[in-house]
């Protein structure tokens, strides 16, 4: 009887809590998206469009993130394979933590220090995560030399079509 009311439990949760693919691939941001909010580590407020111009010129991969999500832990090991077979792309990680106590301790407990690290502290629903349509992590993004958006939506950091948008950008 337990077994088949944690089954009945888990069915609802992951009928209500699964990812869906965009209809639409984005290929910039609008001026919203590009204008929110984030803190860095030291509580330093960036916008997107801030983060954005410190990697102007170079390939990068964002990875959205939470230590409480456990697709996201489940996935650090090839998020980190992924960022040690491209040492020329720049990787920011955009943490999705309820507080910035947990994005601390999130940083601390998964060895995140040594990366460039920012949190929605205005939280999840925000200018850039609605438009980005994001609707569930871990996701990853990667962007052109330009500041485009060269590979829209992928959820593991296996998906082939990271790698390969890398490669063509790289070319």
């Amino acid at each position: 009887m337990k077994q088949l009311l944690t089954f009945i439990m888990m069915s609802v949760f992951t009928l209500g809590c699964s990812q869906k693919t965009p209809n639409v691939s984005k290929t910039e941001f609008s001026k919203e998206a590009l204008d929110q909010k984030l803190e860095d580590e030291n509580g330093k407020s960036l916008t997107i469009n801030e983060i954005l111009k410190k990697h102007q010129g170079k390939v990068l991969v964002i990875d959205f993130w939470a230590g409480w999500c456990r697709d996201c832990l489940k996935a650090m090991p090839k998020a980190k394979e992924l960022e040690q077979n491209n040492p020329d792309i720049d990787f920011v990680f955009l943490s999705l933590e309820q507080s910035k106590e947990g994005f601390d301790k999130s940083l601390e407990k998964h060895n995140m220090k040594d990366k460039e690290n920012y949190w929605f502290s205005t939280g999840w629903k925000n200018d850039f995560n609605n438009y980005i349509e994001l609707n569930w992590i871990p996701r990853y993004m990667v962007i052109n030399q330009k500041s485009s958006i060269a590979k829209y939506y992928a959820i593991s950091p296996e998906d082939p079509e990271i790698q390969k948008t890398i490669d063509l950008l790289l070319k």
